[in-house]
């Protein structure tokens, strides 16, 4: 059986929409903790400070630095047997969280589930770019981003289906079985493919660039720092909001709570993940397109489209937890999670096309360091240390509007940063890739 699937080759389009499925579990397994925070808070008597701590930092912690020598693998190795593996040691850190007992235990479990994650997408964006030429990249990167709201929306559909029935432990130890069976299906079918197929200068592809030199290279292409620290603050407020959102719907209406009677619970998951598959999902393959397209006349445009969604979005944001009532709430932030997924494809298809092939996942991986660093380390953590220090002067509801609103100063720096890199984009973007 094993023999006859490893026989079964699978045409490109296959390939990607597998790739895309492996991120979405990645996705499931960073976020859930954050949609079930109200429900381990009321079990484990967690803090806003100690949720704060798993949902950002812990995870963010060795997931940004240990993606650096996985990239380095990634370009030198089998980049689908490395993704297989860390997508078992993600799920299976999954499951432990759901074992965990106690705050520490969370802590390491969390810890596990970065590790497993930083070896998924700097080689998968490195497959892809070997699938699709430049002028597809951008939409082909674009499909992988549906990973985010398909992952958000697994999430959510999982938690309105399971959590009532097996409970939040039972939730993640499902969650993470399923991760690791995937994963085997996917070893046994996709082929890795040839470096550098789809771009001019093959002969380059197999000559390995060490970190240093890639840091070198980076050093000399100010637009790629621009789209970087562009999107990781804006990614800020973005991890910020996902990971604290739950929290403050059951803090403002304690209908929504689950098991309390004539709870809302399941239909306020069930809303949230529609707004992720649709909202989401649109916003992230509408970018693609938008900068694919725009991009034709003035290549500026893969920053000046994130632009754009952040002048629209962010105001939704600050007035989705200031209305006074939870459908309104759900309408803003229903428009403002449209438009974060507008700035994915574009920050991700300049991290590939601005760099060298050999040095893809690597590039990807300098990516991700530092976005999650500043935006999944950073975000969540800040949000929940500030709401403790404000909880004894204006009580948990206000003290956790209060934190959230102080993250439209994030989204002013990260348009400058994209000002930053639509003014440089012209003179990096390689004439040939």
């Amino acid at each position: 059986m094993v023999a006859q699937l490893r026989q079964f080759k699978l045409n490109r389009t296959t390939v990607l929409w597998m790739l895309t499925l492996v991120y979405m579990f990645s996705l499931v397994d960073r976020q859930i903790i954050g949609i079930l925070s109200p429900i381990i808070k009321a079990d484990l008597g967690f803090t806003d400070s100690q949720l704060g701590w798993l949902k950002g930092f812990a995870f963010a912690l060795l997931y940004t630095s240990v993606g650096i020598p996985l990239a380095w693998l990634a370009d030198r190795f089998n980049r689908v047997r490395i993704i297989a593996i860390s997508l078992v040691v993600w799920s299976a850190f999954t499951v432990f969280t759901g074992m965990a007992t106690t705050f520490v235990g969370m802590l390491i479990a969390r810890i596990g589930v970065g590790i497993g994650e930083a070896g998924g997408t700097p080689p998968a964006h490195s497959i892809i770019s070997d699938l699709y030429a430049k002028e597809q990249r951008t939409s082909a990167l674009a499909i992988y981003g549906l990973g985010v709201p398909l992952g958000i929306t697994l999430a959510f559909v999982t938690s309105a289906v399971l959590v009532e029935w097996i409970g939040w432990r039972g939730t993640l130890v499902v969650l993470g079985i399923g991760g690791i069976i995937f994963a085997v299906i996917m070893l046994m079918l996709i082929d890795e493919p040839q470096r550098g197929q789809m771009d001019l200068q093959t002969d380059q592809a197999d000559l390995p660039i060490s970190i240093r030199a890639s840091l070198s290279i980076l050093s000399t292409i100010p637009s790629w720092w621009g789209m970087c620290l562009g999107m990781a603050f804006v990614s800020f407020g973005s991890y910020a909001v996902s990971a604290w959102g739950t929290d403050y719907v059951f803090r403002f209406d304690a209908n929504y709570i689950a098991g309390t009677e004539n709870s809302k619970f399941q239909s306020y998951m069930l809303v949230m993940a529609v707004v992720h598959f649709i909202g989401l999902g649109f916003g992230t393959y509408l970018g693609g397109l938008l900068a694919e397209r725009y991009s034709r006349r003035n290549v500026a445009a893969y920053a000046w489209v994130p632009i754009a969604a952040i002048l629209l979005g962010a105001p939704c944001l600050m007035l989705a937890f200031w209305v006074d009532s939870v459908p309104l709430h759900l309408m803003f932030i229903g428009i403002y999670i449209t438009l974060s997924g507008v700035w994915v494809a574009p920050c991700f298809a300049a991290a590939q096309t601005l760099v060298p092939v050999r040095m893809r996942a690597m590039s990807t991986a300098m990516f991700f360091l530092i976005l999650n660093i500043i935006g999944l380390g950073c975000g969540p953590t800040y949000v929940g240390l500030l709401s403790d220090m404000l909880m004894p002067a204006y009580g948990e509801l206000q003290s956790l509007r209060l934190a959230i609103t102080s993250l439209a100063v994030v989204y002013v720096i990260g348009i400058g940063f994209f000002l930053l890199a639509a003014k440089n984009l012209r003179y990096d973007w390689p004439i040939e890739s």
